[in-house]
């Protein structure tokens, strides 16, 4: 399986297939730290501090819009909760694994 953050999301329907569990399992592992809720990602992101935060949720906007595939999220201080799903299909496709891991690798810039 390729690097997902490496990809680039595709644009999405209603008829855009839905991740079946299996699937969902294949590309968590790829997206560890991201839970599974229903038909959503959640990740939990702590930083150092508020600006730091607020650089990522900066980045995550950068991201999420060239992706054309957008999160929802709150900032509490120092944490940023982001929920992760596809819209159009009120369940996850791929492109959620895709953003999942491209959030990761901004994080983790942000961390070092």
């Amino acid at each position: 399986m390729s690097d997902l953050a490496n990809r680039t999301c595709q644009a999405c329907n209603r008829d855009t297939p839905k991740l079946t569990d299996s699937q969902i399992a294949a590309l968590r592992a790829q997206a560890p730290a991201w839970e599974v809720r229903g038909y959503r990602l959640h990740r939990q992101f702590r930083f150092a501090d508020f600006v730091t935060a607020i650089r990522f949720v900066d980045e995550m906007a950068r991201i999420a819009e060239a992706e054309q595939h957008h999160p929802v999220f709150t900032v509490n201080y120092d944490k940023v909760d982001v929920e992760n799903w596809t819209h159009a299909i009120s369940a996850l496709s791929e492109n959620d694994f895709i953003l999942a891991a491209k959030l990761d690798r901004a994080a983790a810039a942000l961390s070092t």
